[in-house]
């Protein structure tokens, strides 16, 4: 099998977003002019399939205080972040410090239909069958 590198998963990940792989609660904020809005948790989920690590959590504030929501990405195993989704994000939408979490077993609660979408578009893109194939 060919070496897939981090540059190729970035791409297949990006090629694979769209309103069918958006977080519900942001479909209506979702569009090809920013397609990074409502993937993160997709994301992560499907980054830490292939390359393993923790999933980090943060709560994403508006610039007055309210909450926006939160925000998913990935620090892999060499302790390197990994962010694909932050884009997302205004100027005005502050990022606050992550929590570290170990990934859970089961489907997430929400947008599992998302996550299952995009890591299947990841997969096909990336001639896999399974992640495991790239560990």
């Amino acid at each position: 099998m060919a070496s897939i590198t981090r540059e190729d998963i970035e791409a297949a990940v990006r090629a694979a977003w769209a309103r069918d792989t958006c977080d519900p609660v942001d479909v209506e904020d979702w569009s090809p002019a920013s397609p990074a809005r409502g993937q993160c948790g997709t994301t992560a989920l499907t980054i830490n399939d292939l390359l393993g690590g923790e999933l980090l959590v943060a709560e994403v504030l508006h610039a007055d205080g309210s909450r926006q929501g939160v925000h998913w990405w990935n620090r892999l195993p060499d302790g390197t972040e990994i962010d694909l989704t932050r884009e997302q994000f205004s100027r005005h939408e502050v990022i606050q410090q992550p929590r570290a979490m170990q990934r859970p077993s089961e489907l997430p609660k929400r947008a599992a239909e998302q996550y299952l979408t995009l890591k299947q578009r990841v997969l096909h893109t990336l001639g896999l069958t399974e992640a495991n194939d790239i560990r």
